[in-house]
């Protein structure tokens, strides 16, 4: 194989994680407006996704390996095969926990008990972080992926708050435990998606930089 054909090897296998990413932040947009809405359609569409995402994920694995077992890449190249593939781990576990918020509104009965002001807040900071992540993987932007991953403070400040809350409410009726417990799931869920846009962005931070952090 050429520099050439090796090169533009490589430039595929980031467009291939980027429109992974897409389909990524897809998945998690419409799961959270199916669980804010409870709107079971949205949720089964979304639900019916989750194969094609798996037919992403082994494209990109099988890129990796190729490129890892022929052309045993060097240095920076190294770098980027192996963080693709820890950043497509990561996307895939976004996108079995969104798949988990999609079922929410299947088992729901009635209303929330709650507004899901909070909640929604952290769902938004969730949404940015993943798309930001992203965007600092697509131009190897360290400072980008630092910033990025200073929100997940505010994702576990409203966590704990909701947490907390949703405890108190069951403690006072016992007959709203079912729907207050999908809710804990579900801050739950968005707690774990903020975590792994963190790790993405120590991904970035080592991709640039060879520099292994810790950033949430």
């Amino acid at each position: 194989m050429t520099r050439e054909q090796y090169v533009k090897q490589l430039d595929l296998l980031k467009e291939s994680v980027l429109s992974f990413g897409e389909m990524v932040e897809l998945i998690f947009r419409d799961s959270m407006a199916s669980v804010i809405d409870l709107d079971v359609k949205l949720a089964e569409k979304t639900l019916a996704l989750e194969p094609e995402i798996d037919k992403l994920e082994e494209g990109i694995e099988v890129s990796v390996f190729d490129l890892l077992a022929l052309q045993q890449p060097m240095a920076s190249d190294l770098r980027f095969v192996v963080s693709t593939l820890k950043i497509t781990a990561d996307l895939r576990r976004i996108v079995g926990l969104s798949i988990n918020i999609a079922k929410i509104p299947g088992r729901v009965e009635g209303e929330h008990v709650k507004p899901l002001i909070d909640t929604k807040k952290m769902a938004d900071a969730a949404a940015f972080m993943l798309e930001n992540s992203l965007k600092a993987f697509e131009t190897q932007d360290v400072k980008l992926a630092r910033t990025v991953a200073l929100r997940d403070e505010e994702v576990d400040k409203l966590f704990y708050a909701v947490w907390v809350e949703l405890i108190e409410m069951m403690a006072k009726d016992t007959s709203i435990i079912s729907r207050a417990t999908n809710l804990l799931f579900l801050i739950r869920y968005l707690e774990r998606i903020a975590d792994h846009c963190c790790n993405i962005c120590e991904s970035v931070v080592y991709l640039a930089t060879a520099e292994r952090v810790k950033l949430n």
